[in-house]
């Protein structure tokens, strides 16, 4: 007797196979690049058979370093339309195993902005002359340290579309000037997050209004740092560290930024 698929069952194998097409479409690759005589590896992804460039999202790792929760991000954006490239901000592999090295490799890498901004760009361009990009529609996104770095980058005045910024650090040396500041700006922040106390909070709205920038800025009540990232009750649960998992604010944090992009770029 030949089996008979119910509706249901229908619908959930049409769903399988729609979702091994859009696997089998997902190209990634992993590219080493030389700044100033160091060996950074960066890692992109695309959709190789969508037509047509499309804009670029450059995305930053939180202080552990280049790991598969940043791939995993990037691949998650080709499959919505974009091209990502997860760039390196430490370089030669440094990818810490504890917050003590973690900190460690962001002094080393933050202790001069412009070293920061020439890791960053020296990104964006490999980003922006993949064949599959739009030059002219380029946006970022980062995490943890990583918010902190492309919140700057639009201090600084990088040509970018717009940034989004994840349980970031708010405050910096570096101040929004008016007229300075071309990206559109989206900030996540933990309403208990210790890491970026209400006082951050308040002073990057004050600063941003200031300058006349464009800011978006959304407060999860009672959710901790590292919200986005599914590991973070593990670092927690090892390293006493006050950062936790929120599954709706990371949910709702990701939807609110494919729609920024929308709005952004009208696709």
């Amino acid at each position: 007797m030949k089996p008979r698929l119910n509706k249901h069952s229908l619908a959930a194998l049409t769903l399988a196979i729609a979702s091994l097409n859009a696997h089998a479409e997902l190209r990634t690759e992993t590219v080493e690049y030389t700044l100033d005589g160091q060996v950074f590896s960066g890692y992109l992804a695309w959709d190789d058979e969508a037509e047509g460039k499309r804009p670029g999202i450059l995305l930053v790792h939180e202080w552990w370093g280049h790991n598969d929760f940043v791939r995993e991000q990037a691949e998650q954006l080709a499959a919505a339309g974009y091209t990502a490239f997860a760039l390196d901000m430490y370089g030669e592999g440094k990818l810490a195993e504890h917050p003590d090295t973690a900190q460690e490799f962001m002094k080393q890498a933050t202790r001069d902005m412009e070293q920061v901004k020439a890791r960053f760009i020296k990104a964006k361009e490999l980003l922006q002359n993949h064949e599959s990009v739009d030059a002219d529609k380029i946006a970022a996104q980062g995490y943890c340290f990583g918010g902190a770095v492309v919140l700057n980058m639009a201090r600084m005045g990088v040509d970018l579309d717009g940034v989004v910024s994840y349980h970031g650090a708010l405050a910096s040396p570096l101040q929004a000037e008016a007229g300075k500041v071309t990206a559109r700006v989206q900030v996540y922040t933990g309403g208990a997050d210790p890491m970026v106390p209400s006082e951050q909070v308040a002073g990057l709205v004050q600063e941003m209004q200031d300058a006349e920038v464009d800011l978006t800025l959304v407060s999860f009540p009672g959710v901790k740092h590292s919200f986005t990232n599914p590991g973070a009750d593990a670092f927690a649960e090892k390293f006493g560290m006050p950062v936790g998992y929120d599954e709706d604010a990371a949910r709702r944090s990701w939807d609110g930024t494919l729609l920024f992009y929308q709005e952004l770029f009208g696709s």
